[in-house]
């Protein structure tokens, strides 16, 4: 694994390294006792999941300071590949499955993670605000951000103007409905050349 992920990300740091490796032994350990990634997925961890996460760090650099919601967390995908990346970020990580959501907090605990928080519940009851929500197979982009409007910032400091960002697969036209025009659509393969990401994307909506 380190070898795949120094082929990506040449600058991460052994620390960095080391805790992805960690994540992968803990994911697997937990999985037996909770189904918190596909058990069809479980011998691809690296690519399909970790790798995947990190799609987003290929697609923005998220500044100092800056606070990142990962809604529908599950067992802290994108989230806590994202916290490692990025130590100067805040995250908030929140699943409706309370159970999910603590193997998520076990597991930033286990790594030694201090810049991420969860939130067992609904987005209705979340009031973090911050600038950008991320968020991997949970639901459309509409449906998305409608959900999220009470909870992104209108001052923006990053590159890119806050909003939501989204790992999604097939086809995304009738799912972007209004926000087609606004949204940007990105193929992962650009970024990563494993099979698994051909039919991959990042589709990005600004808020503002």
């Amino acid at each position: 694994m380190e070898d795949i992920l120094r082929k990506y990300f040449p600058n991460l740091t052994d620390t960095q390294i080391s805790r992805y490796q960690r994540l992968i032994e803990k994911l697997r350990e937990w999985n037996e006792k909770i189904n918190v990634v596909s058990r069809k997925d479980i011998d691809n961890l690296e690519i399909n999941h970790l790798l995947h996460s990190l799609a987003i760090a290929k697609f923005i650099q998220f500044n100092s300071g800056s606070v990142v919601i990962d809604l529908g967390t599950g067992g802290g995908l994108p989230g806590l590949p994202l916290a490692i990346y990025f130590p100067e970020v805040k995250f908030h990580l929140i699943d409706r499955i309370g159970k999910k959501i603590k193997v998520a907090e076990a597991i930033a605990t286990d790594l030694g993670l201090e810049n991420v928080s969860f939130q067992h519940g609904d987005m209705s009851e979340c009031k973090v605000k911050a600038d950008f929500v991320v968020s991997r197979a949970v639901s459309d982009q509409t449906s998305l951000m409608k959900i999220i409007r009470n909870n992104i910032k209108e001052k923006n400091i990053n590159a890119l103007p806050n909003g939501l960002i989204t790992l999604k697969g097939g086809d995304l036209d009738s799912e972007l409905g209004n926000y087609k025009i606004n949204s940007e659509v990105l193929s992962i393969s650009d970024y990563f050349k494993e099979p698994f990401f051909d039919s991959k994307k990042i589709v990005y909506t600004p808020f503002y």
